[in-house]
């Protein structure tokens, strides 16, 4: 089985990249986090991470383990200085860089091994796939409220 370790970069309004911030703050938990991703790697896990902002990710050695021996990183819109450090990290060319600068709601980089692919994804919000997929908190409680309102037209 090929596993792919996920790390999510520049993701908004997602209350796990808070937690992972504070797992990888102390050394202790920093530590066991580093030991769970290497052991489910080789269990054929696949671990996923999520971070608004690099530079907490990689402020701990062991924790740039986990983002250097991660095969797959969706990258979003990134702030001036974690720009940064990424186009070092992961060799992103200037014109790589211009997806995740200033850049709008479907657009970024995909990583995949040594492959980079920049992307635009203008998906249509009308459509009822989107209003299923969405985690916009305010469209995520839209949503809910007409399938409330569906399910009691249905009594």
């Amino acid at each position: 089985m090929k596993v792919a370790c996920t790390v999510w970069l520049g993701a908004k309004g997602v209350k796990a990249s808070d937690l992972s911030r504070f797992l990888l703050k102390e050394e202790q938990t920093a530590a066991y986090s580093v030991e769970i991703w290497k052991r489910f790697r080789k269990w054929g896990g696949v671990p996923t991470g999520i971070t608004q902002n690099i530079k907490d990710l990689l402020a701990s050695r062991e924790i740039e383990n986990i983002f250097e021996n991660s095969d797959f990183i969706l990258m979003l819109n990134q702030a001036a200085g974690d720009r940064q450090i990424l186009a070092k990290q992961l060799n992103i060319s200037p014109y790589q860089l211009s997806y995740v600068t200033n850049s709008g709601e479907g657009e970024g980089l995909l990583f995949y091994g040594t492959t980079i692919i920049p992307f635009k994804d203008k998906f249509d919000k009308n459509l009822k796939l989107y209003s299923l997929m969405t985690t916009k908190p305010e469209e995520v409680e839209k949503r809910e409220k007409e399938m409330e309102a569906e399910k009691h037209e249905g009594n």
